[in-house]
């Protein structure tokens, strides 16, 4: 006599989650020595605001832990603290697709001097 289960296929491959997509992104600018990046990021922390210092952050640690020759990394690199990094928010949409595409027009009417890649462009 088999026992009766009401799923019994609870012990095999677990299903997938779907991405999300309607994510809230960020468009910022860092402005670093007088010359300016455009970047998109994800709304990660409570804040837009503290979204923005924190990939600003991460911006600053890469650039003093890693050798990248980037522009935006050599201009970091002169600076003594993340806190001299002056930071502005552009915009908030909704999806990573949109983001992405308006950080591309964005970049286009403000030709910022720090960005390397400019896919898009």
């Amino acid at each position: 006599m088999a026992f009766w289960c009401y799923n019994y296929n609870m012990n095999l491959e677990k299903p997938t989650r779907k991405k999300r997509v309607d994510r809230t992104h960020i468009i910022y600018e860092l402005r670093v020595n007088g010359a300016s990046y455009i970047g998109v990021t994800a709304k990660t922390e409570t804040t837009i605001n503290k979204s923005v210092l924190a990939r600003a952050a991460k911006h600053f640690y890469r650039a003093k832990t890693e050798s990248k020759n980037w522009l935006l990394c050599e201009e970091l690199r002169k600076l003594a603290n993340k806190n001299e990094i002056e930071v502005l928010v552009h915009e908030t949409i909704r999806g990573k697709a949109a983001a992405h595409k308006r950080e591309v027009e964005l970049r286009r009417i403000i030709k910022p001097a720090l960005n390397t890649d400019v896919r898009g462009d």
